[in-house]
């Protein structure tokens, strides 16, 4: 059984964090709207949606996700980039001792989640703003026990390492190649973004199917093509937040 681990939107996103995009108005309301939208699509896939209560002081605690890597033998508690966000890993933390052991990396590591691409036994971690090269030892010798090779990704031009690349199947990615090089990747294939949709790279695998953003339609068609099934949310208010649709959960398996 999948879990997907989700959080209302906070009243204070509106003074979120923003790294690579100017500032503009964010209607909460209709950003509540499209996320229980994305709820709706992740339980329209079969998951088992677990809905946190609204963190009113913590503006980014909807993108659960860059709070925490949940692999199949542990969870790996992050340290986020931005001080603001800090705060929001305890409760997760809380969350998710149920269900896994708990590891952490400690200062003076910062972790997004968001820079966190696991894709087999191999895991990519982007080097941004937001994650620094002792996240990158840190993650190495934390999940060394478990085999996992980690993977440092060089990233300068947007948020984080899934801003510019997501995994759309098991060995193909979705990616935009003017934001994350393809040579760090070897051995996958590639789904390039369209030239006019710098952002549409994030997506978000479900078993063989992808919950997309609605917004990029020429980059749907190039999914489409190739036979990768979707469901459509809108998402256009939290991306006004930098956040994507990998952003709003943390999804992983459970025995039933």
């Amino acid at each position: 059984m999948l879990i997907a681990i989700t959080r209302e939107v906070s009243r204070s996103v509106i003074h979120c964090e923003l790294t690579h995009l100017a500032r503009s108005p964010i209607d909460v309301t209709r950003a509540r709207a499209q996320h229980e939208q994305y709820r709706d699509a992740l339980r329209s896939l079969g998951l088992e949606v677990v809905s946190l209560p609204e963190q009113p002081t913590l503006p980014d605690s909807v993108f659960v996700e860059d709070a925490a890597i949940v692999l199949d033998e542990v969870a790996l508690l992050t340290r986020p980039g931005a001080d603001s966000r800090k705060p929001e890993v305890d409760s997760i933390a809380r969350t998710l001792e149920a269900y896994r052991p708990l590891l952490r990396v400690e200062a003076p590591a910062t972790l997004d989640g968001g820079d966190v691409l696991v894709a087999g036994r191999k895991i990519f971690v982007g080097q941004t703003l937001r994650t620094n090269a002792s996240a990158l030892e840190q993650m190495a010798n934390l999940l060394k026990p478990f085999d996992y090779e980690v993977i440092g990704v060089p990233v300068t031009e947007c948020l984080h390492l899934k801003s510019g690349v997501t995994r759309v199947a098991e060995n193909l990615l979705l990616i935009n190649p003017v934001w994350v090089e393809k040579k760090y990747f070897c051995g996958f294939e590639f789904i390039e973004t369209d030239p006019s949709e710098p952002f549409a790279a994030n997506a978000l695998l479900i078993g063989d199917a992808l919950v997309y953003p609605s917004a990029f339609e020429a980059t749907r068609t190039r999914l489409e093509a190739a036979a990768r099934p979707l469901v459509t949310v809108d998402a256009d208010e939290l991306s006004k937040a930098e956040g994507g649709v990998t952003c709003c959960s943390l999804v992983f398996s459970v025995q039933e």
